[in-house]
């Protein structure tokens, strides 16, 4: 065994036993050095180790303190493995780094943070946000960036107000965004949908639908879509933008996982554009943690004065501590090195997930199926035969202490098409037990495909 392993075990173990407990420092790389008798280098790497399978976390100038430990079962208790959940993992929550932000942010801002802001936002986090949103290929003026309370409030917002096009009916993906699509239907907006698999939507019928449907805005995430977990092509997208100018409708695109993308050359519909036709939404809930509240809506000139009035009305400005401590977090250069390391873990886990789902579930098989991903995600689904009971299914794995859900609450109940979808989530399962889940999972759906199909 390499001599880094051995170190990487013993300070395991020491955390496992209590001797150094949860948000504690650990001893520093040089007391590290002495006790195990090595190098400093050797201590680094055990530490990365450790730093990788997120038992430690570093913070600047200060040194490692542990973050997390497996959970302690009594006798007889079952690990829950929650395959349904969408949320970012606990384990990497950025818990340290952001409290010593939120102690800066009130150093820095005082009383600026306890008096009502403005609806745009914390003016020196948009010029922060402005050039982050750069890397993505977003580049546009100040003046047309709004922090929101989440994407949730932007999406409100733009159900909400008039468009140019003097158009009401909003289209969006089916399945698509479930908290969405219960906001149009709790307030009676007029929605309707299109179908979206695992090879995308068809062109022709949407562009029927743009042309006859009196479309106001066309609502997509093109990136990691929630809850198949595909994504359009560079071709798509573009295609996508042509058919929206043609019929004079926008596009609201949805990039709540951008920080996740693999592929550098998967720019957003918004840098296609003119800046005329699609509104941009960004979100920091999963990339962070979800109690943060804090998205971002690059709104285009012709409905900013609206978007704004509107905003100013529901809730005046959004958390100005939030705000002042993502600023902080950011410029620090602490969100760069976050996203690395989650957005590291979230690859290994959607590696797993997809290689398990290629391997055990034969294409040949008209009872469920998996379509592979061509840009792999942390999130992706099973569909099944509409004979096998998913609601027997989520029981029987419920008692094997497996959660799983089906992607029901994501159609609209008017949609005529609803599939019968398995939405498979390891956001918050460790890799180390998604092969054991995903095996659970294949085997009951067997077991209940035998006795509806035998």
């Amino acid at each position: 065994m390499y001599k880094y392993l051995a170190v990487s075990n013993e300070i395991e173990n020491m955390i496992k036993s209590g001797r150094y407990k949860e948000g504690e420092r650990i001893p520093s790389i040089r007391s590290l050095t002495r006790n195990y008798n090595c190098n400093k280098s050797t201590v680094i790497s055990a530490l990365n180790e450790l730093e990788r399978r997120h038992i430690v976390y570093s913070l600047p100038k200060s040194g490692y303190y542990v973050v997390t430990r497996k959970p302690n079962l009594t006798k007889g208790e079952k690990l829950i493995l929650n395959f349904s959940s969408s949320a970012p993992d606990p384990e990497v929550f950025p818990y340290l780094d952001f409290q010593h932000c939120i102690n800066q942010a009130i150093d820095i801002y005082k009383n600026d943070l306890f008096i009502y802001g403005t609806p745009k936002g914390l003016s020196s986090l948009i010029d922060v946000i402005q050039k982050q949103l750069a890397n993505y290929q977003v580049f546009t003026n100040k003046k047309n960036i709004f922090i929101t309370s989440g994407v949730q409030q932007a999406l409100s917002i733009l159900a909400s107000i008039p468009f140019p096009n003097n158009k009401e009916t909003i289209l969006i993906e089916q399945p698509g965004y479930h908290l969405f699509i219960d906001y149009l239907e709790t307030h009676k907006v007029p929605v309707v949908g299109i179908e979206r698999t695992g090879e995308g939507i068809d062109m022709l019928e949407l562009e029927r639908i743009f042309k006859s449907e009196n479309i106001k805005f066309f609502y997509t995430m093109p990136r990691y879509h929630n809850p198949l977990g595909t994504s359009y092509s560079q071709e798509e997208k573009k295609k996508i933008l042509e058919l929206a100018k043609k019929y004079d409708v926008y596009i609201v695109e949805d990039d709540y996982l951008a920080d996740f993308e693999q592929n550098l050359k998967a720019d957003p519909i918004f840098s296609y554009d003119d800046f005329s036709h699609v509104i941009y939404l960004k979100s920091y809930s999963k990339i962070i943690f979800p109690g943060l509240r804090i998205g971002i809506a690059v709104i285009p000139e012709s409905i900013v004065e609206r978007f704004s009035k509107y905003k100013s009305v529901l809730d005046i400005d959004s958390s100005m501590l939030s705000q002042a401590a993502l600023e902080i977090y950011i410029k620090s250069g602490m969100f760069e090195r976050h996203k690395e390391k989650i957005k590291a873990s979230y690859l290994l886990r959607a590696k797993c997930l997809t290689s398990l789902l290629e391997k055990k579930i034969d294409s040949s098989n008209h009872i469920y199926k998996y379509s592979p991903l061509k840009n792999i995600c942390v999130h992706t689904y099973i569909e099944l035969d509409k004979k096998i009971s998913c609601e027997k299914l989520i029981n029987r794995l419920k008692k094997k202490s497996i959660i799983v859900d089906t992607a029901d609450s994501s159609y609209l109940n008017s949609f005529p098409i609803k599939k019968s979808i398995l939405k498979i989530n390891v956001s918050n399962v460790a890799e180390d037990y998604i092969d054991e889940g995903i095996n659970e999972i294949i085997q009951e759906i067997e077991y209940l495909s035998r006795k509806n199909f035998v």
